[in-house]
């Protein structure tokens, strides 16, 4: 049993290493989860006396006003034999046998955190005493009770020592350690009246009565001791404190131990309680009690240090890795992070990721629909037709085709083909671009780096201008192309008209009749037609080599080729990550470090037993 004591021992310890003292916070809390014993008491209640009697040592400061102004956390430990020592947690390797050291620690200590105002602090200190005088047990020592504010404390002193007292008892796995006088009316005593407030039933208060030898004569403390003024769920337990002439004196306290045995032995109000009466009896039933909460409590704490661990570990993958400290570390991170970029962007074009179809939509849609409304019979209008063949023909008329005629007819007609080409070009790329700013929004890692999120996205946005100049070039190029060189088929028709009964030696004024005219128009548009039909095909093909494919293979190319003439402190401008987020990783990494240390002392005592 008495690993329990030493197992909650050790995750407190590492509670307050790893910053978690209970108090109100964005992060999980295992310190509340955690059973404690409480001491609560007013100024000049005898708390300090009480915690002492219990130890067998003089450690703790005294004086007047608010001596006890940060928790300290008590933890006893019994050793079989041996000199009786301290330790702090701030002070891992260092050993006190000194008490009055402990005693200047614990002054010295408190300052260092409130400074030297006299406020107060939920900060606690770690102390541990180990003694063969001890039963092994954890006391949290808190601040005492007060009225007023002294002299250099803020008024509001008060209210803030009960808040932090209230802070502590009104959880449910706090054992309180209600402290009380004697002397003093127990309808007044402010241990009782907090802890009413936060356990109405006592189902967790031990109440303990100081000071009984100090009641007025003819008056004795057996109504209470025994349950009938004031009845909590468990007994009272009463002690009797060295007086101040004692301290003085620096009287032993197991000389003081014994005259508290022998004042309840001997006292005939008290005779019949003596058995539970006095410090070693109040230490030895507060250590077996805490046994007993810490084991009841153990399975619930298993669940929840396993609820807690897949929540942090599942926050801290999203918040990411944290940022290197070198450059090949930086450039490493920022390489990784640009490949699942281009890795979620490429899932969009495949159709992993919906958006790729836009680009099918262009060639199968806005293409064909933009090649239709082209006016080709407007540009093949009689008069039209009939302008560009007698501007060609110039002084001398064509002797059997008007070849020049049909050559600038045609190019006149597929010059306006450009348009849909650059318009298609242009609606792919405004597809990959959007496309781009879809996969850096969903690039979890880029969230976390604003500016490398800039970066990429300008990079990735230059690349496709580059590709979008390329694809132009070459979209136009293919219908220049067409212009440029007619299918030989078309013309070798043309002689056939003589054939069939047509004469080349047409008078000039017959030649450009409107039935010649017509047929020169309606052949013109077949073979344009023929040729739109085809760049239909081909520019697709054009677009998809120079900007989808070229996407797909190079997107960040120059930005990785310039990556590597950067600097270390240019790489680490890229990392910017926000500071508020570096803070949450590093306070979420702290607090699973806690979990798995207590998830893994949890399970060594379970296995034990």
């Amino acid at each position: 049993m008495e690993n329990l004591i030493s197992l909650v021992n050790k995750i407190q310890r590492a509670c307050t290493a790893l910053g978690d003292h209970g108090e109100e916070s964005a992060l999980p809390t295992l310190w509340d989860e955690l059973p404690a014993i409480a001491v609560v008491g007013g100024q000049s209640s005898g708390k300090s006396s009480v915690l002492e009697s219990v130890v067998g040592k003089d450690f703790l400061p005294r004086g007047s006003g608010i001596v006890t102004r940060r928790p300290l956390v008590l933890q006893l430990h019994r050793i079989d034999e041996g000199r009786e020592y301290a330790e702090f947690l701030h002070l891992p390797r260092k050993r006190f046998t000194d008490f009055a050291a402990v005693r200047k620690e614990i002054s010295d200590e408190t300052d260092r955190e409130t400074g030297r105002s006299k406020q107060v602090s939920t900060v606690p200190i770690h102390l541990s005493i180990y003694s063969p005088n001890v039963v092994n047990l954890t006391l949290i020592d808190l601040p005492g009770l007060t009225k007023v504010a002294i002299d250099g404390q803020h008024e509001s002193i008060v209210q803030d020592i009960e808040n932090m007292v209230r802070s502590f008892i009104e959880k449910p796995n706090c054992i309180i350690l209600a402290i009380s006088p004697a002397n003093q009316d127990l309808a007044t005593s402010d241990a009782i009246k907090i802890s009413r407030e936060v356990d109405p039933r006592g189902e967790r208060t031990f109440g303990v009565l100081t000071k009984i030898d100090l009641m007025d004569k003819g008056t004795d403390a057996v109504d209470i001791l025994e349950g009938k003024s004031y009845k909590l769920q468990f007994p009272w337990i009463g002690v009797v404190n060295r007086s101040q002439a004692d301290i003085n004196k620096s009287v032993d306290m197991i000389a003081a131990r014994r005259r508290e045995r022998e004042y309840f032995s001997n006292s005939p109000e008290y005779k019949h309680l003596a058995h539970r009466m006095g410090s070693e009896h109040l230490g030895k039933m507060l250590s077996k009690h805490l046994e007993t909460v810490i084991k009841s409590r153990i399975p619930g704490l298993q669940s929840l240090i396993s609820k807690t661990i897949a929540e942090l570990e599942s926050e801290l993958s999203r918040l990411g890795k944290p940022i290197a400290s070198d450059a090949g570390g930086k450039l490493y991170m920022i390489m990784e992070i640009c490949r699942c970029f281009d890795h979620i962007f490429k899932e969009h074009l495949d159709g992993v990721r919906p958006g790729g179809d836009k680009v099918y939509n262009v060639f199968d849609t806005q293409l064909p629909a933009a090649l239709k409304r082209l006016q080709f019979d407007k540009q093949l209008s009689m008069e039209n037709v009939r302008k560009i063949i007698t501007e060609a023909d110039g002084y001398q008329p064509h002797l059997i085709a008007p070849e020049q005629g049909y050559r600038r007819l045609i190019e006149s007609s597929l010059v306006t083909v450009r348009g849909p080409a650059e318009a298609a070009v242009d609606a792919v790329h405004a597809i990959l671009k959007d496309l781009v700013h879809k996969a850096v929004n969903e690039t979890m890692e880029l969230k976390q780096y604003p500016s490398l999120r800039v970066e990429v996205t300008n990079a990735a946005c230059e690349s496709l201008d580059r590709m979008k100049g390329e694809s132009k070039r070459a979209t136009l190029q293919l219908v220049d192309m067409e212009s440029g060189y007619l299918t030989v088929e078309f013309f070798r028709k043309l002689p056939q008209d003589i054939e069939k009964g047509g004469n080349p030696t047409h008078s000039i004024f017959d030649r450009y009749n409107d039935a010649y005219l017509r047929r020169i128009g309606t052949t013109v548009l077949s073979y344009v037609n023929m040729v739109v039909a085809t760049l239909r095909n081909s520019i697709p093909k054009s677009i998809v080599y120079c900007q989808v494919r070229e996407a797909k293979r190079s997107l960040l190319d120059y930005f990785f080729a310039d990556l590597g003439k950067k600097e270390t402190k240019q790489l680490g401008s890229m990392l910017d990550e926000d500071p508020a987020i570096m803070q949450r990783r590093t306070n979420l990494a702290q607090r699973l470090e806690l979990y798995r240390s207590a998830q893994s002392e949890i399970d060594a005592v379970a296995w034990a037993k």
